[in-house]
C-alpha cells in the first residue's frame, strides 16, 4: 500500500465509543510507537509491551483522554489488530488459546499469550520518515485534505515530497518488470506520463530520479534497469520510499530474483560480432555504500548471489566468451591461435583460477580469462573467490576478467586487465571455520 492507503486507515481508525465521545485508546498507542521509532528507540518491526511503551502511551493518553477514559494500554494493544495492519507474535504453545479471545481483560493476558506486536514493514518503513511520519500523525486527528496533505509532505527547498517519490518509484518498476520480461517500452514515454503526476519536474529532473533509484536498488543487492545508470547521491528519503515500496511488494523481490536462473533456451549470440558486444568502458569505481538490509529483504534471495549459484548461466557466458576469444584472433589473423583457445574451465576442472585460456594477437603471451556473467546491467556486484583474486595477483600481466551483462537480453562485455582489486572494492563476503 501506498503511504496515502496508510493515511486513510488512520483516519478511520475503528475506535470505541463509549458516552458520545470515541475512546483515544489506538489513537494513543499509535503515537507512542511513532514516538519510540522517531526517537530511534525502536529500530526493529517488534513492539513490546514492555514499561517503556506503556510510559509513552501514558503520555500520550494523558493528552487525549476525558474524565471517563482508563489508562488501559492492554486494550489497544490487543485490538489494533482489527485495522489489519497490526499484528501479533504469539508466544510458543499459546495459538490455540490466543484464537480464542476476544479482549484483553489485563495486562497478564497480553504477557501470557502475544511475545510483541509488529506492524507490515510497509508501513514500518513509512514511519521511519519525517514527513510520512507526521501525515500519519495528524491522519489519527482528522481526516485530511489533499491541500493539508501536500502542505505537511513538502520538504521544501524544491526537493522531491514522498508522494512524488512514490509515484517514480512505483513507474521506475513497472519498467523494470518490463526489462527483466523482455518487453520493449519507452523511457521517454514513461517520463512524459509521469509528468503531470508531479510538481512541474521537467524530464531531465525525472531521469537523474530514475538514476537515484537505480543507485538504491544496487545497495539492496537488487537488479536495475541497465538505461539509467546508477547516480549515488540522492535524498535519504528516496531509499526510504523504494524500501517501503518492496516491504508492500514483495513479490516483486521474488519476481526478479528469477530473472537470476533465466537462461535463453537456445544461445542468441552465435551470429553477434565482436564490436557489436565490446564495451570498452569499464564502470569507474561508484562509492562504498553500507550493504545492511531490513529484515524482511534479508529473507529473500540475493541478486548476486543467485547468479553465481546458475551453473546453466555461467556455462552460456564462458561459451560466448570463448566464440568471441576465436572470432577476436581469427580477424587479426591468428586463425591458427583461435583454434587453440581452451575452455579450461570445462576441460580441466574449476579451481584454476580462470575459465578460459586464450592468446594475444603476436601469440607470445596466454592470457587467462575469468568469465561473470548476470543478466542485470553492467554495475551489478558479482563474487570472486580467494582463488581467482590470487590467481589475478599472481599472473596480472595475463589476468583478464570478462564481465558480461544483460546476457539474456542483449548481451555485452567489458574487460579488467590485470589484478581484480585494482578495479573494484573487494567486500568479505565469507569465512572460512577450522578448529
Amino acid at each position: 500500500m501506498s503511504l496515502l492507503d496508510y493515511e486513510k486507515r488512520f483516519s478511520t481508525l475503528r475506535l470505541n465509543r463509549g458516552g458520545g465521545r470515541k475512546s483515544p485508546h489506538k489513537v494513543a498507542m499509535l503515537q507512542a510507537v511513532m514516538d519510540l521509532i522517531e526517537s530511534g528507540q525502536l529500530t526493529k518491526n517488534r513492539f513490546y509491551f514492555d514499561e517503556n511503551l506503556k510510559r509513552h502511551f501514558t503520555e500520550r493518553f494523558q493528552t487525549l483522554k476525558s474524565h471517563s477514559d482508563q489508562n488501559n494500554p492492554h486494550l489497544p494493544f490487543f485490538h489494533l489488530q482489527s485495522e489489519g495492519f497490526w499484528h501479533h507474535k504469539v508466544r510458543p504453545g499459546q495459538q490455540e488459546i490466543y484464537k480464542q479471545l476476544t479482549t484483553a481483560t489485563s495486562p497478564g493476558i497480553i504477557n501470557a499469550h502475544i511475545d510483541y506486536a509488529f506492524l507490515d514493514d510497509e508501513l514500518f518503513e513509512l514511519l521511519g520518515n519525517q514527513f510520512a511520519r507526521e501525515l500519519l500523525r495528524s491522519a489519527l486527528l482528522v481526516s485530511l485534505d489533499e491541500k493539508s496533505i501536500h502542505e505537511i509532505l513538502q520538504p521544501g527547498d524544491g526537493k522531491w515530497d514522498w508522494l512524488e517519490c512514490e509515484f517514480l518509484v512505483n513507474d521506475y518498476v513497472t519498467m523494470l518488470e518490463k526489462q527483466l520480461a523482455g518487453v520493449s517500452y519507452s523511457k521517454a514515454a514513461h517520463r512524459r506520463a509521469l509528468q503531470p503526476r508531479l510538481n512541474k519536474r521537467s524530464e531531465g529532473s525525472i531521469e537523474y530520479k530514475h538514476q537515484n533509484v537505480s543507485a538504491v536498488l544496487l545497495e539492496l543487492g537488487l537488479p536495475y534497469i541497465p538505461g539509467y545508470k546508477p547516480a549515488f547521491n540522492y535524498q535519504q528519503q528516496l531509499k526510504q520510499v523504494v524500501l517501503s515500496y518492496l516491504a508492500g511488494h514483495q513479490q516483486v523481490v521474488d519476481d526478479v530474483n528469477l530473472v537470476a536462473d533465466k537462461v535463453a533456451d537456445e544461445p542468441e549470440y552465435y551470429d553477434l560480432g565482436w564490436d557489436s558486444v565490446f564495451d570498452p568502458e569499464p564502470p569507474e569505481r561508484i562509492p562504498h555504500v553500507a550493504e545492511g538490509r531490513p529484515s524482511y529483504l534479508a529473507k529473500r534471495i540475493n541478486f548476486s548471489e543467485r547468479e553465481r549459484s546458475n551453473r546453466q548461466l555461467g556455462e552460456r557466458a564462458e561459451e560466448f566468451v570463448l566464440r568471441m576469444e576465436r572470432q577476436r584472433l581469427t580477424a587479426q589473423g591468428r586463425s591458427d591461435l583461435a583454434a587453440e583457445v581452451e575452455w579450461s574451465s570445462k576441460d580441466r576442472g574449476d579451481g584454476l583460477g580462470f575459465d578460459i585460456r586464450s592468446f594475444d594477437s603476436t601469440g607470445d603471451q596466454e592470457r587467462f580469462l575469468e568469465v561473470k556473467a548476470t543478466n542485470s546491467g553492467k554495475y551489478l556486484p558479482f563474487f570472486i573467490s580467494e582463488n581467482e583474486r590470487a590467481f589475478s595477483n599472481d599472473y596480472s600481466d595475463a589476468f583478464r576478467l570478462y564481465r558480461v551483462y544483460e546476457f539474456t537480453t542483449a548481451p555485452k562485455f567489458f574487460i579488467l586487465p590485470g589484478a581484480i582489486e585494482q578495479h573494484v572494492h573487494l567486500l568479505p563476503q565469507n569465512y572460512r571455520a577450522r578448529f
